[in-house]
């Protein structure tokens, strides 16, 4: 699985678990309802400020997520071509 499918699961979990649809959630924490979207599909990849952001408004800690990608990720892509 790709580390942003990883997050993108992650993140849905934790907001769902705190009952905020994607657009209330964008709103806590400054980012579109699509940026959310986006994220929660594994189309874009957060910074780590966007993941401290997301954080903050979902009260988890920011490992909270790493060790959720973690555990979905068993190897990573190689990079490059070689």
């Amino acid at each position: 699985m790709r580390l942003e499918k990883a997050f993108g699961i992650s993140l849905r979990r934790f907001r769902d678990e705190r009952g905020f649809s994607q657009e209330q959630l964008a709103l806590q924490c400054g980012y579109s309802r699509n940026y959310i979207s986006q994220l929660e599909c594994g189309e874009k990849s957060p910074s780590l400020t966007t993941i401290f952001y997301l954080a903050q408004t979902l009260q988890v800690q920011p490992s909270r997520f790493i060790e959720m990608v973690e555990k979905s990720v068993q190897t990573l892509p190689k990079r490059g071509g070689s």
